[in-house]
């Protein structure tokens, strides 16, 4: 596979392993929305459509933007920082921000042939 190619699929593979780890970490086998959410993501590596990669890149970008929201709420509680406080703040900021990065990159990839062809 080329690296052009692995490149231009980044996003959506990445966003194929924090589902799983999402999966993982509910510790419960049927989970609706990880089960959706993968099976959009595979229709998406396959088909490349242009409108499905902006709903899907949009609708994270949204979710993850009200989970920085909850982080904060999280945090708020907190009287005093520790290792919890600590580690929620590195790793829950490392993730959703990961997060967005992929969905701007993946939103920005199927807009940009969407305002060449205007």
């Amino acid at each position: 596979m080329k690296t052009k190619t692995l490149l231009q699929l980044l996003p959506e593979l990445y966003l194929v392993v924090a589902t799983i780890y999402y999966w993982i970490l509910t510790a419960n086998l049927f989970n609706p929305f990880a089960i959706i959410f993968l099976a959009l993501l595979t229709y998406q590596l396959f088909y490349k459509k242009s409108v499905s990669g902006i709903v899907i890149a949009s609708v994270l970008i949204f979710v993850n933007l009200y989970l920085v929201l909850a982080l904060l709420s999280e945090l708020s509680e907190f009287t005093k920082p520790n290792d919890n406080y600590t580690q929620l703040i590195i790793y829950g900021s490392l993730f959703i921000g990961l997060n967005l990065i992929a969905g701007s990159f993946m939103l920005w990839k199927y807009l940009k042939p969407s305002i060449e062809e205007r």
